[in-house]
């Protein structure tokens, strides 16, 4: 999705899904959320994933932020699979607690899949951990299947990797 897309979740609500620089304070500040959340979940920093924020930067990827009733509640980008020039790593989904259980998750995975179809991608793969069931729940819904693991936790008991075709 290129420049931002409104969509309703409910009569009282008004989400905005907008592609945000991935060191823009607001983007930083959801971040920082999730890998708070990860480390409560698994320790340690939450996720050493190395991550250069110009992999983000279109047209090899793009970083969103969702604005739910004018305040940032969600993010989550894609950047050009290194091993794959055709393929899209999903990085950094994450929801607040405050937009949980409203539909802001698929609306942000959705804008996050539309957008790497957009420049390209014919498939998406992703990295998550069992320690994440209610993520696990959302990307086997949508049709993500479990794929080899890989990555930086390829080889750590906890991770669970999925794909499907765009």
């Amino acid at each position: 999705m290129s420049g931002s897309g409104r969509r309703t979740l409910d009569p009282m609500s008004d989400l905005e899904i907008v592609r945000t620089d991935y060191l823009d304070p607001v983007a930083r500040e959801i971040v920082a959320a999730a890998m708070a959340d990860l480390s409560g979940r698994y320790g340690g920093n939450g996720d050493d994933t190395p991550v250069d924020p110009a992999e983000f930067d279109p047209p090899t990827g793009s970083f969103l932020v969702a604005w739910l009733d004018g305040e940032p509640v969600a993010c989550g980008g894609w950047r050009t699979h290194h091993q794959d020039p055709g393929v899209a790593e999903i990085k950094r989904v994450f929801t607040l607690d405050s937009a949980r259980r409203r539909g802001v998750g698929l609306a942000v995975l959705r804008a996050i899949e539309e957008s790497a179809r957009a420049a390209g991608r014919g498939r998406a793969i992703l990295e998550t951990g069992s320690r994440q069931p209610e993520a696990i729940a959302l990307y086997e819904r949508v049709g993500y299947q479990l794929i080899p693991n890989f990555g930086h936790y390829k080889d750590e008991p906890d991770v669970r990797s999925y794909g499907r075709d765009l």
